[in-house]
């Protein structure tokens, strides 16, 4: 499988070039961060074993406790109708948050949707379970401008939601509106703790390249999702299909190196959540012959598919994967490091 032009496989970036190029001082702040990286374990690496399985909510932690993360990335509406945060009793969720607490784990909510009724549910949800920051993206069916201006009119609520200010906010780039589109609803917004969650892939079905939209991003982006794909032409535009990490065709190590280094005294991301995303398909969204104002479909929430036939092994395998991915991740970060206090003598 061809990547379109411009970009490269997870192995073949300047990400080695970039740190030697750096200072003593920050070669040496560098090598800090890597070694110290807040790595989350994200649900959607179990995906399928929250919708089809016996994983329960607070199953992630403890996998997320066990392979020494910080904490965990959790939708209000994983683990489905029957054992999600979202439809679960007040005893339930209290467990989750003296589990999480008991582990030493911070919790993040997501959910998917900036409405006002579902803001209202994911901040409950977090408000009960513990939780320090709550993440939405838009799901309208609208022109570009107009899901914005919902938007916008939607995250200005947020300081009437959260009054006390004693939760944190993140917009995610999921796959519609591009990297100025979303800068320009936070700064439309202008509340102090909403920020960027950058996704290591949902740029392109927005036709943009990783590195090019972390760069329009960066001022505002405080949350990651890590995860790779395969980049497929599609009428046009860009699709993904998710792959294992590192084997895909984005920069993978270059984006580390460049999250880890934003932020002058203080690391800017807070956390990196692991997101492995095997088989996960989404179509193009954008594309470079589009009107001025294009519009955008409806669609569901993220779903991976499978097969009834096998779906058991992949379930297993899909275990395997997440775990894979974590050894993956704190490889490239054992790398980085290394190569930073070199550069750092």
């Amino acid at each position: 499988m061809n990547a379109p032009d411009g970009f490269v496989g997870s192995d073949h970036g300047l990400w080695a070039q970039r740190i030697a190029g750096l200072s003593k001082t920050q070669a040496a702040e560098l090598a800090r961060r890597a070694r110290h990286a807040p790595l989350f374990m994200h649900a959607y690496s179990l995906h399928l074993n929250f919708r089809f399985g016996d994983f329960k909510p607070i199953d992630l932690l403890d996998f997320a406790a066990e392979q020494k993360l910080i904490g965990v990335k959790i939708h209000v509406e994983d683990g489905e109708e029957a054992n999600s945060l979202l439809t679960a009793s007040d005893k339930t969720r209290a467990a989750f948050a003296d589990h999480a607490r008991a582990l030493g784990l911070k919790v993040h909510i997501e959910t998917s949707s900036t409405a006002l009724g579902d803001l209202e549910a994911a901040i409950e949800v977090a408000r009960a379970v513990g939780g320090v920051s709550v993440r939405s993206y838009p799901r309208y069916e609208a022109h570009v401008s107009e899901i914005i201006a919902r938007t916008i009119d939607d995250l200005k609520a947020l300081s009437r939601l959260d009054p006390e200010g004693k939760l944190l906010f993140t917009l995610e780039q999921h796959e519609d509106l591009n990297s100025t589109d979303l800068v320009g609803i936070v700064e439309a917004v202008g509340n102090p703790r909403l920020s960027l969650l950058f996704d290591f892939g949902n740029m392109i079905n927005a036709y943009e390249r990783p590195l090019e939209a972390l760069r329009i991003q960066a001022p505002h982006v405080t949350e990651v999702h890590v995860k790779d794909c395969h980049v497929v032409p599609d009428r046009g535009g860009w699709a993904q299909t998710g792959c294992i990490s590192g084997t895909g065709d984005l920069p993978f190590a270059d984006l580390l190196v460049e999250l880890l280094l934003l932020g002058r005294d203080e690391p800017q991301v807070t956390a990196l959540a692991l997101e492995e995303e095997v088989d996960y398909h989404a179509p193009a969204m954008r594309f470079p012959d589009e009107t001025d104002d294009p519009f955008i479909p409806f669609r569901t929430a993220s779903l991976t598919p499978f097969d009834v036939a096998t779906l058991p092994e992949r379930m297993a395998r899909e275990r395997q994967e997440a775990l894979g991915q974590i050894i993956t991740v704190r490889g490239l970060l054992q790398e980085i490091e290394n190569l930073a206090l070199e550069v750092a003598r």
